[in-house]
C-alpha cells in the first residue's frame, strides 16, 4: 500500500469515528422543532430531567367581534353609452377632445345638414305670406265675406307649413351629436369626412361619479343584505378603504347559480377610482361587544368536544369550551374561558393536560 493510500484510509476512519460521536446531537437538533411553532426542550428539575413544551400564549381580554362577509365585486360606471348619430351623412365637424369631461347637451359632432338647412329656409320664406293670407281671410270672415270652409282651408295650410318646418328642424337636430349626460368621453373612433350612420360608434361616454359596485350574493345572505346596508371595499394597488351603501338588490335568484346580484353606490367625487376595476368587499353582518375571542388555531376537536389549553403554574390545563360565532381566523367562546386567562396558542396538537410548558412569547389577541 502506498503512502497516499494509507493517508486516505486513516482519514476515512477518523471521519467515521467523528460522525458516530456527533450523531445523537445532530438527531436531537433535527427533532427539536414541531409543525405549529412549539418545541420540546429539556429542563432540569430537582436533579432529574423533564420535557417541557415551549409555546406562545395570549391573555384573554374582552373584544368586539365582527362577523364579516367577504366577496369580490366589480366597479361599474353610473351611466355609459356608445355615442352614435341618429341620421346618416358625412361628418363635417368634431368638437370634443378625447379623454375630457363634457357637460350634458354639449355639441360633440355634426354631419352635413346643408340640404335640410336649405329646405328650412324655403319654408321660412313662405311663412310670412301664409300668415298674411290667414289674417286677410279672418278679416273677411268677420264681415261674412267668405265662408267658414274657405277660412279653415287657409288656416290648415298655415299649420301644415309650420309642421313641415318643425319636421325639418327635428331632422337637423338628428345631424347633431350631443352628450346625453355629463361624463368623461373616451377615444374617438371616426374622423371628420367619414360617413356616419346609426351603426357607427363615434366615441364612448362614461359617467364615473358616482360609481356602482356590483357583487353577487348566495342564498344564505339574501335576507342579510338590503338597500341601505353599508359596505367597505378596497381596490388593487390602493391601501385606502372606501365606504359605499347598497341601493338595489335583484328581485330573484338565478336558477342555475342560486345567487343574485346587488349594487352599491360610491360617490367617487374626485374621479380617482375607474370603472372596470375589481373591488374586495367587506360587509359587517353582526357585531358582538365584550366577547371572549380566541384564534381558530388554538382550539381542537376531540371526541366531539371543542377543547383548548390554558397556562397554570407552569403546566397546561385542558378546558372544554362552547363556541359561538366563527370568522375566518377567530372563534367566539360562549363558556369555558374567562377574561384574564392565559391561553396557549401554539403546540395545541402536542399539548396534554398537566404537561409542563414554558411560554416563549406573549402574542396579542385581536378579533377580526
Amino acid at each position: 500500500m502506498t503512502k497516499k493510500s494509507k493517508i486516505i484510509v486513516i482519514g476515512s476512519i477518523a471521519l467515521l469515528i467523528l460522525g458516530m460521536a456527533f450523531f445523537p446531537r445532530i438527531k436531537e437538533l433535527f427533532a427539536s422543532g414541531d409543525s405549529d411553532g412549539a418545541s420540546v426542550q429539556r429542563a432540569p428539575t430537582e436533579g432529574t430531567n423533564r420535557l417541557e413544551l415551549v409555546v406562545n400564549a395570549t391573555i384573554l381580554q374582552p373584544q368586539t367581534l365582527n362577523n364579516l362577509f367577504r366577496i369580490t365585486g366589480v366597479l361599474l360606471p353610473d351611466e355609459e353609452v356608445d355615442l352614435t348619430f341618429e341620421s346618416s351623412g358625412k361628418i363635417t365637424h368634431i368638437y370634443f377632445q378625447e379623454g375630457t369631461y363634457v357637460q350634458q347637451d354639449d355639441l360633440l359632432a355634426k354631419v352635413n345638414d346643408a340640404p335640410l338647412q336649405a329646405e328650412l329656409r324655403k319654408l321660412e320664406a313662405q311663412l310670412p305670406l301664409a300668415e298674411d293670407r290667414l289674417f286677410r281671410q279672418q278679416t273677411l270672415l268677420e264681415k261674412d265675406a267668405i265662408s267658414q270652409e274657405t277660412y279653415q282651408s287657409v288656416f290648415t295650410q298655415l299649420e301644415t307649413l309650420k309642421a313641415d318646418m318643425e319636421l325639418v328642424k327635428s331632422r337637423i337636430r338628428q345631424t347633431e351629436l350631443r352628450a346625453p349626460f355629463s361624463g368623461m368621453i373616451g377615444l374617438r373612433q371616426v374622423s371628420e369626412g367619414a360617413y356616419a350612420s346609426p351603426n357607427v360608434v363615434v366615441a364612448n361616454l362614461t359617467k364615473i361619479s358616482p360609481l356602482k359596485i356590483e357583487f353577487s350574493l348566495t342564498q344564505n345572505f339574501v335576507n342579510r343584505i338590503k338597500p341601505g346596508t353599508e359596505i367597505a371595499f378596497t381596490v388593487e394597488n390602493d391601501l385606502e378603504v372606501y365606504n359605499a351603501s347598497v341601493y338595489a338588490v335583484e328581485t330573484r335568484l338565478d336558477v342555475r347559480t342560486l345567487s343574485l346580484f346587488a349594487r352599491a353606490r360610491y360617490a367617487n367625487a374626485d374621479g380617482r377610482i375607474k370603472p372596470g376595476q375589481s373591488a374586495s368587499i367587506r360587509i359587517k353582518l353582526d357585531q358582538i361587544d365584550n366577547a371572549i375571542v380566541i384564534p381558530s388555531i388554538s382550539t381542537v376537536k376531540e371526541m366531539g368536544r371543542d377543547i383548548t389549553y390554558v397556562y397554570e403554574n407552569g403546566k397546561a390545563r385542558e378546558v372544554e369550551i362552547i363556541t359561538g360565532m366563527r370568522t375566518s381566523s377567530s372563534v367566539e367562546v360562549v363558556s369555558g374561558l374567562s377574561v384574564g386567562d392565559t391561553l396557549l396558542t401554539t403546540g395545541v396538537m402536542q399539548l396534554r393536560s398537566g404537561m409542563p410548558v414554558r411560554i416563549d412569547r406573549m402574542v396579542p389577541n385581536s378579533a377580526e
